[in-house]
């Protein structure tokens, strides 16, 4: 967590925040949207309850005076008009207001239920605005072996390496740039730090375990700072690759291969991993929910989602599916 949420915090919401990181393993990027949405919230509050100036600005308020007897005179009125609030004075979506949703819950909750500072949970049957669930984007079996046919250059076995990792083994792109050369085991296995630096094992199948092979051979290991040495992807001024340069890489190698400006990102290609073991692997969702790393059941059922989509797009593709009886 940033030291500037931490001074910028009145302690109940530090506590709560330390408590999601330390506790129950959160990132800091996880536990710094908790402060956004709360920090919004009680501005919000503040606002409501006439505790401050009306000409300042919104983003200007300062949260120090929340404590905990403001925060016991909250009602679900006041969730529910804080959405409205957010909804037409702050233009927010639908999935921002849903997240949000949630933060004030796991909030409510946390100080009801963990910490037992309040005796009712205002959030407890506050409902969340119904997401529409957007399939997916992925490249196709044939966009795939277009894009790894793409890859040349003075670093092809490193860029070749890393494509191959990302459609194979469907890794996030923060996962990628954590890979050390010690992620690698001899029985063909790769350990992988995923979201709340949770440690999973992923298998390597042979394109996996040829390109890292190769790319081995030709990774530089002179002039390397010792807090990079054990990095597996090094970047042209031989330090650990970082996010925008695995992002360039990935952006320039689909542009080759003629898939540039399709929304395609580093993420796509988990997706397309994900969506092709589903399709063409027969892959059971439980097993493919350990291989990407997701804590739900839920957030991996939507590959099936794209599975129906197609089924649903075959029936209507047939010819007769447009036929009208003649009475």
């Amino acid at each position: 967590m940033k030291l500037e949420v931490l001074q910028n915090c009145p302690p109940i919401i530090r506590d709560f925040l330390t408590y999601n990181e330390t506790i129950r393993g959160k990132s800091s990027r996880s536990v710094e949207g908790y402060f956004i949405d709360l920090q919004n919230f009680f501005r919000y509050l503040l606002i409501a309850r006439g505790l401050v100036d009306k000409k300042t600005e919104f983003e200007e308020i300062n949260i120090s005076p929340v404590n905990l007897e403001l925060i016991k005179t909250v009602t679900i009125s006041d969730l529910y008009a804080y959405l409205v609030f957010c909804k037409n004075e702050r233009g927010n979506g639908t999935a921002t207001r849903a997240r949000k949703t949630s933060t004030l819950r796991i909030f409510f909750k946390y100080l009801s239920s963990q910490t037992h500072q309040i005796e009712n949970n205002p959030a407890l049957m506050l409902e969340s605005p119904k997401v529409k669930q957007a399939l997916p984007k992925h490249l196709t079996l044939e966009d795939s072996y277009q894009l790894l046919s793409s890859v040349e250059g003075p670093n092809k076995e490193r860029d070749y390496c890393i494509l191959v990792l990302f459609l194979n083994c469907g890794l996030r792109l923060s996962e990628m740039c954590a890979l050390n050369l010690n992620s690698i085991s001899s029985d063909s296995t790769l350990t992988v730090i995923g979201k709340g630096n949770k440690e999973r094992m992923v298998y390597l199948n042979e394109a996996c375990v040829n390109a890292i092979a190769d790319y081995l051979k030709v990774r530089p290991n002179n002039n390397i700072p010792i807090t990079d040495k054990n990095a597996l992807f090094i970047s042209r001024n031989h330090r650990r690759i970082s996010p925008k340069t695995i992002q360039h890489i990935v952006k320039t190698y689909l542009a080759k291969s003629g898939l540039g400006n399709m929304g395609y990102s580093t993420h796509k290609l988990r997706h397309t991993a994900a969506t092709l073991m589903y399709q063409h692997g027969n892959v059971d969702i439980r097993v493919l929910k350990d291989i990407l790393g997701h804590e739900n059941l839920g957030t991996t059922q939507i590959y099936t989602h794209v599975s129906n989509r197609q089924i649903k797009n075959a029936i209507d593709a047939n010819p007769l599916s447009n036929f009208k009886n003649k009475k």
